[in-house]
């Protein structure tokens, strides 16, 4: 009922993140969605991705600090509000959201996530029927 996200920690300077982009690519790895938050000294860039495991032994051979977690993804209409009434659940449950970010595929929205009781959203989830997203659907959709 998880995906696979990378998170993969670079230092603020040119060229890093071109070095890790380069890496997938050579290995054909496809790019479903990125984001970056970033310090003074480095950045934070997490990546959802066809291939996640795959991906992060290259990159971890390759020398690069990358760690493998698991993120809850959910498919919303691609309606306003849908996110807000998707996250109060989970706020009326007193489950945080450690990050989050978002995109639309496929006609649908999609909310990434990271709580701090995974638990305790899995129940959320089923107990509203909301749409989640499976390591094995990624493929079909990009």
């Amino acid at each position: 009922m998880t995906i696979h996200q990378l998170s993969i920690f670079l230092e603020n300077k040119s060229g890093t993140l071109v070095k890790v982009l380069n890496l997938l690519k050579q290995e054909g790895i496809q790019l479903i969605a990125s984001t970056i938050a970033d310090t003074a000294e480095y950045g934070i860039c997490r990546i959802i991705c066809s291939e996640p495991v795959r991906a992060y032994e290259v990159l971890k051979a390759a020398g690069v600090a990358v760690s493998l977690c698991e993120v809850f993804a959910l498919s919303l209409d691609d309606e306003p509000g849908r996110a807000a009434d998707a996250i109060a659940l989970f706020a009326e449950e007193g489950i945080s959201i450690a990050y989050l970010y978002s995109f639309l595929l496929g006609g649908k929205g999609v909310l990434v996530f990271r709580t701090d009781n995974a638990e305790k959203a899995r129940t959320v989830i089923e107990s509203n029927g909301l749409g989640i997203i499976a390591e094995k659907d990624l493929s079909k959709l990009v």
